[in-house]
């Protein structure tokens, strides 16, 4: 049997783990994050064409690097620039030498990871460009996987991406990390993005495993920058708070085969407890700092996953809590999809019944329509009254829309009975 196919599989292990800081290292030496990722997929070409036979490296961070950087000359080189700043750029990477990758990433404040998002997150983007470039760039998401978690169609996404590198190309935009009044400005979007990064980490939205745990641990470690750079900001402890939370419960989420456990059947001795008393106190400074003012989104959703993690069983869950603070948030964010999780939580604090006229209201208000969560979450509604075909056919409805296969597999089980 040939090894090339096993060797494919590694290489697209390894882009997943490298591509995020092989573009934001190459995107600190060009200047432009469309090029580098052109550049970055040319490396990974390479890849293709020369590891099935010379063997995947020891470093193939290292090497990537090495030959994008290589091919970035070239092109340098071949293009001719007049641009005296782009020739010293070239005369400085033949002399540089190669990048410590891990040297690099744990770099606070000049962070490669963390420049790449504030470039992505630029404000002549649009909040959409900002989230679903990121998240191709640092997320190491396909066009399709971004695509099904924004429900629009591929052609769309792609077109975005596009529009969205060449209007940074087009405006100048410096790929650097924004100081003083411009860094407070981009904040919100970067903690917009952020949670996106950990979201499709925490819950895939396709492909063969519940979670991709290096998206989380990105989204963590970059939360964790932010909340460096700026201490004094509410939401940005919020937002740490509710990752650190949701996180705790990893281990937990799947059981030896890689198959889900959802919420209220988890073995609450598998939350890790350093994470949620890491969360607990970056939800008090969160307050702390709240004090007086409005309470933010984040930190509305991090008390929320606190209520979850100060309860020691299930049926310890304080759900009119967490009712009233989904009913808070609903009406700080106007989303469809607060208004379903609020569903839930009603469902559980006053019956099945009135979280089942919640999600009604949602079906007839068609916000919500192609999201797989709303006929699920009704089906689970359905079951618990005792409508057993309907609760059946809305499963098998929900496990047609997703395009997790654990989480299809999860979902026809439930309407097997």
């Amino acid at each position: 049997m040939s090894a090339v196919p096993d060797t494919h599989r590694a290489i697209d292990a390894v882009w997943r783990i490298e591509s995020a800081r092989l573009i934001a290292g190459l995107a600190r030496i060009v200047r432009d994050v469309g090029l580098a990722e052109d550049l970055a997929q040319e490396a990974l070409v390479a890849a293709l064409e020369q590891w099935p036979e010379a063997g995947i490296p020891d470093n193939p961070g290292a090497w990537l690097m090495a030959t994008a950087k290589h091919r970035a000359i070239d092109r340098i080189r071949h293009e001719q620039m007049a641009d005296r700043k782009r020739e010293e750029i070239a005369r400085e990477m033949d002399v540089v030498d190669e990048p410590d990758l891990d040297a690099q990433a744990d770099d606070d404040i000049g962070d490669d990871l963390l420049t790449l998002i504030f470039t992505a997150c630029h404000p002549v983007l649009s909040s959409e460009g900002r989230i679903a470039l990121t998240l191709r760039l640092v997320g190491a998401l396909t066009t399709p996987e971004i695509a099904r978690a924004f429900v629009v169609p591929e052609k769309t996404m792609a077109q975005r991406i596009v529009r969205a590198k060449k209007t940074l190309k087009n405006a100048g935009v410096s790929f650097e990390t924004p100081h003083g009044d411009e860094r407070d400005e981009r904040l919100a979007s970067v903690l917009e993005v952020v949670y996106a990064i950990f979201n499709e980490g925490y819950s895939a939205t396709a492909g063969d495993d519940w979670m991709r745990p290096a998206l989380t641990e990105d989204a963590l470690r970059l939360g964790r920058i932010l909340a460096g750079l700026a201490p004094g900001e509410p939401e940005v402890h919020g937002l740490m708070a509710l990752m650190e939370i949701q996180a705790s419960r990893a281990k937990a989420r799947v059981d030896a085969d890689g198959a889900p456990i959802l919420l209220l059947d988890q073995d609450r001795s598998r939350w890790d407890q350093l994470l949620i008393r890491r969360g607990l106190a970056a939800l008090e400074r969160a307050e702390e700092l709240s004090a007086g003012g409005p309470v933010g989104p984040y930190t509305l959703q991090a008390e929320i996953a606190a209520c979850h993690a100060r309860a020691k069983e299930a049926e310890d869950t304080d759900w009119d809590r967490i009712a009233l603070l989904y009913a808070n948030l609903a009406t700080r964010t106007g989303s469809p999809v607060v208004e379903l999780n609020r569903a839930v939580a009603v469902g559980m604090a006053s019956g099945p019944e009135a979280g089942l006229a919640v999600v009604d209201q949602l079906v007839a208000d068609g916000d919500l329509e192609g999201y797989h969560l709303l006929p699920s979450v009704r089906g689970d509604l359905l079951d618990k009254l005792g409508r057993a075909d309907e609760a059946r056919a809305e499963f098998e409805r929900a496990a047609g829309m997703t395009a997790n296969q654990r989480e299809r597999a999860l979902l026809l089980e439930r309407a097997a009975g």
